[in-house]
């Protein structure tokens, strides 16, 4: 029999479970057995994953905290149960720290108490507040009613280690999805519990944004919660008003942070209020000061005298504030007052709002958004937001907005609809009827948005704060994968629907004919039977500039005349190809750097050549080869960070210098039947819902408020039929 059983519960939110079961496999013990109750079909792959070291018990999506945690105790062994909710972490050496504490208790003990660090959306690592009320038991093993000062302790049920004949004991009453009630009666009916000053213990807070919203019932459960829980302290007076005081104290900080919207934050004051009186213990005097004017307005019930007391200390912090916001806002008046003045306008149904690539022009998932709303909703009339630079690039008769003009501030207050693949502005105010949808513009194989914060290199410059609250406008999150979908809700937790419909910019990839390749290969000077290799590599975030890292003029040299190099440097730089002149005659080196739209490049392209760029992700969907240059994968991964590893999944051959990649593009290793079988696997993966309908999905799902059920279904994988390749095209 194991000495502990580490039961995971609950499903992979924002990714958290791979991390915490990748530490647990890594220094797995003879006397801890791990189990996992993955809720929901991504918990359970993670879980899969990782066997045979640890036990899966899979469950529905939507099953219970509480009832994931029965399904893991019931398969668990252990003589004692540590339950760790799937978000949370361990940190490195705990599980061996608590089984080695569990086997020298007395079986008169119930409950282990650990200490436990706080990590949230944008700090690691924080000290709990309960070191020192656990320092202060030492090693004692006391029963609550002499230690009634431990109720004071974090409500955490993972900083609760249970013996498990106590847990099946009062399982009924332990099983609830009330954390914080289980949490306090697991040492209400302890006999005796003991205490590890030690850190066992990770409590990850979510953003709050990215959860769905608290109900009031909700906050009046919690009275609810206390009440039950004094109940079962009734004979053990210090027990009793020790847990009276919490009961009060959190009352009055739920109603002060303002988590209980009107009207239901009367009755809530109320209810704790006549609770506040009702289980006041014998001789209980309230504190003085503020504190004590706020319990005796609560016991009073005097919610319109306590609102008036909160004003005040809020309007002698808001004087302060607004002195120091005031020298800020000076500049910004007249555009802010002709903006406002739009915002007080109706909001037209008619209007939509589009942008992509920080201004640049019609271009990524946006313009193919654009192209199917008029197709499908030509009412509704699509204006640009594009700098006065690219405005002469624009096709004809496309309506735009120069940004920081007045139409262009009037345009966004008004407008139904706001589309973008990167943020608006900071300054845009999400109206209550607006819709905003962020379409992205690549699959992340980097770390995005708040996965950011470790690496310095990537988030120089970046406010994760305002992030945040762009974040918070968007109702919709297109992504092309469920990989996709999995990590924009770690990188941007918020509320957000994700419109799991495919990239509508890689619709082109199924609808475009023979006609389309040829002429697009026409357009760039591809003569017919030559083979097209496009070269796109992405931004490195360690170096100030962009640095060749190929020598073009000897590989076009190496690979012959019948082979053209299409190099496209990230829209960060510009490229600076110089090949010598007899290649550029030749036409066997092209600058396609300006070439727009890239997905012309693709359709042109007899196999892609690229690093860490997310164009692989969507050039797969044409099923034509892929390789890999890799020749700075470890710096790229640490200074950058990944979401997984490219080379263990890579959609092709991959070549580390450039004597690999020569040789690989002058032999059939590029098309052989590995990379075939390299790159079904990846497609598998992550062209998952791209079928060619994706902005007729997203267009019929937001802007004609077609329900989920209704629109054209993902077709399978093998039921799709890519644009010809070239050599078909010119056979």
């Amino acid at each position: 029999m194991p000495q502990l059983s580490v039961i995971v519960h609950g499903p992979n939110t924002q990714d958290h479970l791979t991390g915490l079961l990748d530490s647990l496999v890594a220094h797995p013990l003879p006397d801890v057995e791990v189990v996992v109750a993955a809720v929901g079909d991504w918990a359970r792959e993670t879980a899969e994953r990782h066997a045979p070291q640890l036990q899966v018990v899979p469950l529905p999506d939507g099953t219970s905290d509480a009832a994931a945690r029965a399904a893991g105790a019931a398969r668990a062994r252990g003589r004692w149960l540590h339950f760790v909710r799937a978000k949370d972490g361990l940190p490195p050496g705990s599980p061996r720290t608590v089984a080695e504490r569990t086997a020298e208790l007395p079986d008169t003990v119930d409950v282990l108490l650990l200490d436990h660090l706080r990590s949230t959306w944008r700090s690691s690592a924080l000290p709990s507040a309960d070191g020192p009320l656990l320092a202060r038991a030492g090693r004692t093993e006391p029963a609550l009613a002499d230690s009634a000062y431990l109720l004071r302790l974090t409500p955490l049920l993972g900083t609760r280690v249970l013996r498990a004949d106590f847990w099946r004991a009062h399982e009924e009453r332990l099983t609830t999805d009330d954390e914080p009630r289980a949490a306090l009666t697991a040492l209400l009916l302890a006999g005796r519990v003991s205490c590890l000053p030690h850190v066992a213990y990770e409590d990850r807070r979510l953003r709050p944004a990215s959860l769905p919203p608290v109900t009031p019932g909700q906050h009046l459960a919690a009275v609810d919660r206390y009440e039950a829980l004094l109940d079962l302290a009734q004979d053990r007076p210090a027990v009793y008003t020790v847990l009276y005081e919490i009961m009060v104290r959190d009352c009055l900080r739920t109603f002060a942070r303002g988590a209980v919207p009107e009207p239901a934050a009367r009755e809530f004051f109320l209810r704790a209020g006549s609770a506040a009186v009702r289980r006041r213990p014998e001789g209980y005097r309230r504190p003085g000061g503020p504190e004590g004017v706020r319990r005796s307005l609560l016991e009073e019930g005097a919610y319109t005298r306590y609102r008036a007391f909160q004003a005040a200390n809020h309007a002698r912090r808001a004087v302060r504030s607004t002195v120091r916001a005031g020298r800020r806002q000076a500049g910004a008046l007249i555009r802010d007052r002709q903006y406002r003045a739009a915002l007080r306008r109706p909001v037209d149904p008619h209007l939509a709002v589009f942008s992509a690539y920080w201004n640049r022009g019609v271009a990524c998932n946006p313009a193919a958004i654009a192209a199917t709303l008029a197709e499908l909703a030509p009412h509704i009339h699509p204006v640009w937001v594009v700098t006065a630079r690219n405005a002469a690039l624009l096709p004809p008769g496309t309506d735009h907005v120069i940004p920081g003009t007045r139409r262009y501030w009037e345009t966004l207050a008004t407008a139904k609809y706001l589309v973008n693949n990167v943020n608006f502005p900071n300054a845009v105010v999400k109206r209550p009827d607006a819709v905003h949808v962020q379409t992205h513009h690549g699959t992340p194989l980097k770390r995005m948005g708040l996965d950011q914060t470790a690496y310095p290199a990537a988030a120089q410059g970046l406010d994760f704060d305002a992030l945040l609250e762009r974040v918070d406008k968007w109702d919709y999150s297109v992504s092309a994968n469920s990989h996709t979908t999995r990590m924009w809700e770690r990188a941007y937790p918020s509320r957000y629907v994700s419109l799991d419909h495919g990239y509508p910019r890689n619709d082109v990839y199924y609808t475009a004919g023979a006609d389309e390749v040829r002429a697009v290969r026409e357009r760039l000077g591809i003569a017919p039977g030559r083979r097209a290799v496009l070269y796109a590599p992405t931004h490195r975030d360690y170096e100030a500039g962009w640095t060749p890292r190929l020598d073009l003029a000897a590989l076009a040299e190496r690979l012959g005349e019948d082979t053209v190099l299409l190099v496209r440097a990230h829209y960060f730089y510009d490229p600076g190809v110089s090949p010598p002149a007899a290649l550029r005659r030749s036409g066997r080196i092209v600058d396609v750097s300006a070439y727009d739209p890239v997905e012309e490049l693709c359709l042109a392209a007899d196999a892609l050549v690229t690093d860490y760029s997310s164009i692989m992700f969507d050039y797969a969907n044409l099923d034509r080869p892929i390789v890999i240059h890799a020749d700075d994968w470890e710096t790229y991964r640490t200074t950058r960070g990944v979401y997984f590893d490219l080379m263990a999944e890579a959609p092709g051959p991959v070549a580390h210098t450039q004597d690999d990649l020569t040789e690989i593009l002058a032999t059939d290793a590029w098309r052989d039947e590995g990379a075939a079988k390299a790159r079904a696997a990846f497609r598998r993966r992550f062209c998952e819902f791209d079928d060619g309908r994706a902005a007729e999905r997203v267009v019929r799902r937001v802007f004609l408020g077609e329900d989920e059920a209704s629109l054209p279904p993902v077709l399978p994988l093998e039921e799709r039929t890519p644009a010809p390749a070239p050599q078909e095209v010119t056979a």
